[in-house]
């Protein structure tokens, strides 16, 4: 961090890195009931639709978020994911969050929206690997012996 000026790259890195974190252990509480004990009191398995794939989405996707792996769509997918829960679960008791309980459905969807229009950061494997590939030479591919040139344009 060289000046002021990357400090708000490096604090959507934090921020995704928070928010990652927070979603795989909520999914990783209805699974397997670690580190926390399940919201529900009980575990749920991953093939019970739509709890368990909830669980599973919300455990797989949040660590792949908070590593900063394909940041983007893993951030589509959460914040539909939170956008179900609220409208299948909460919106149907009252319509504003605070009256339904669906608060935390409600942040963790515009959370992981804005993850998914910001991107990772600096500090992700996506930066890592968008850098990597800038700086690779192009692979060069040989055609076989005896085979016709192409002509490119």
């Amino acid at each position: 961090m060289r000046n002021l000026k990357s400090v708000p790259e490096y604090g959507t890195s934090l921020f995704r890195i928070v928010v990652g974190f927070l979603m795989a252990c909520h999914g990783a509480s209805n699974l397997f009931s670690w580190p926390a004990k399940a919201t529900g009191g009980h575990t749920v398995s991953p093939t019970v639709w739509p709890g368990g794939v909830a669980a599973l989405l919300q455990f797989s996707f949040g660590v792949l978020v908070m590593l900063g792996v394909v940041t983007r769509v893993s951030g589509i997918i959460l914040s539909g994911t939170m956008a179900y829960a609220y409208f299948s679960v909460h919106a149907e008791k009252a319509l504003l969050p605070i009256a339904n309980g669906g608060e935390p459905a409600a942040m963790f969807s515009w959370a992981f929206l804005m993850i998914a229009i910001v991107g990772a950061g600096p500090l992700s494997v996506d930066a890592v690997l968008e850098k990597v590939r800038r700086t690779s030479p192009a692979m060069v591919v040989s055609e076989p012996e005896g085979a016709p040139a192409v002509a490119t344009a």
